[in-house]
């Protein structure tokens, strides 16, 4: 059941970027790292979204696609994100270098979720990418994600290397090499 109301959330987001509602997006979060290593227990999909800028501020950028999908009967919130087909979506736009790079770079998928009439087309951000985040935003589960990558041997390492050093994260990098006993695979 959780499938179908997932690729029914996906296929109200493509619409609303297909209105120009939202620019480009790509999951992001737990979801997408998903597609490298083994599931973990996510509530919500994050996505990475770009946002034509209108003021600066964050809530006033999303207000256009909350109202959009207020019109389209979606007004509850459930965690950080409004439901949308049983799935609470946390809109994230892109604030940084590094989050517009993972954007630009994200894959286009074609999502299978069960059956046929489930499967839908969507984009996910590269497990480089996925790690990178987590290395930047630094929290505990973040760190659990990163050595999931390393045990499951799930990320290039040269195209982490590459994206770690384009965005000033190698020290970050090697703190939590440092902090959590990782024998540094990269920058050793």
């Amino acid at each position: 059941m959780a499938s179908i109301k997932m690729s029914d959330t996906l296929r109200v987001l493509n619409r609303l970027q297909a209105e120009g509602v939202i620019g480009t997006y790509a999951i992001a979060g737990a979801i997408a790292a998903f597609r490298h290593i083994e599931a973990t227990l996510t509530d919500d999909l994050d996505l990475l979204v770009s946002i034509k800028a209108q003021g600066g501020l964050a809530l006033v950028m999303l207000e256009p696609i909350f109202a959009r999908l207020r019109a389209w009967g979606y007004s509850e919130f459930r965690l950080e994100g409004i439901v949308i087909e049983g799935w609470p979506v946390q809109f994230l736009p892109v604030a940084s270098d590094l989050d517009a790079e993972a954007l630009e770079q994200a894959e286009n998928i074609e999502l299978s979720l069960g059956t046929p009439e489930a499967s839908v087309r969507t984009r996910a951000l590269r497990a480089e990418h996925v790690v990178a985040i987590a290395v930047k935003v630094g929290r505990p589960k973040d760190f659990v994600r990163i050595h999931q990558y390393l045990e499951e041997e799930a990320v290039d390492l040269d195209a982490l290397r590459g994206v770690l050093v384009r965005h000033g994260l190698k020290d970050r990098w090697q703190g939590f090499c440092k902090r959590t006993g990782v024998a540094d695979p990269i920058f050793g």
